[in-house]
């Protein structure tokens, strides 16, 4: 059985980024995990932002726009939910790093200044995306097991899960992280499922739950 990723659900999302400091690497860390969450986007789309791509609403909220993706290679773009929180976490990151173009999240030098791209290569993306938020999560308290167990798609199971967790149907679910079939989703979400299920309902009726 092929392993899973341990899911970033928001609980997970918020311990990370109360934990982190307020070095410029850790503004960064904030916005890139909080942007993740919220958009479900895979670790290649994540570093392949631009400044120019996001854009605020009146109310604090924002969209960014996933210019090009795994399942888009047409590039016709698809604009994903930004809440007013993690637009403030990005507020800052781009105000500390003194960022009005270019790439959205760069490496940040030990001389604390933004550099250039995060990761160039797909591959690079997803390590140092997953570099990331297991250094979070460490920082954060978590189990080594937990740790061990996130990756650069974390984030992205997390939202998926917490989604179902809250009722959103599984249609919704694949629009918002960008899937195009239903089976990723219904295995980040099956362990919620079972206990949603025919057996734990049935417990529950026997008084047994």
């Amino acid at each position: 059985r092929q392993g899973q990723a341990h899911g970033i659900t928001l609980e997970l999302r918020n311990r990370m980024i109360d934990a982190a400091g307020d070095r410029l690497v850790d503004l960064r860390n904030k916005a890139l995990v909080a942007v993740a969450y919220d958009t479900a986007c895979r670790r290649s789309e994540l570093v392949a932002f631009r400044v120019r791509d996001l854009r605020a609403a009146e109310d604090g909220a924002g969209t960014v726009l996933v210019a090009r993706s795994k399942t888009d290679q047409e590039g016709r773009g698809q604009m994903r939910y930004l809440a007013p929180d993690t637009m403030e976490h990005v507020r800052v990151w781009l105000a500390a790093a003194c960022l009005e173009e270019g790439m959205l999240f760069r490496s940040v030098g030990k001389g604390g200044k933004a550099g250039g791209q995060l990761a160039r290569s797909g591959a690079d993306s997803g390590a140092e995306v997953a570099r990331i938020f297991k250094t979070m999560a460490k920082a954060a308290g978590l189990k080594p097991s937990v740790v061990k167990a996130i990756s650069g798609h974390s984030a992205r199971v997390g939202a998926a899960q917490d989604m179902a967790a809250g009722g959103i149907d599984i249609g919704a679910i694949m629009q918002a992280g960008g899937w195009k079939t239903a089976e990723m989703v219904a295995r980040y979400t099956e362990r919620l499922s079972a206990r949603r299920g025919a057996a734990a309902k049935l417990a529950a009726m026997q008084n047994r739950a």
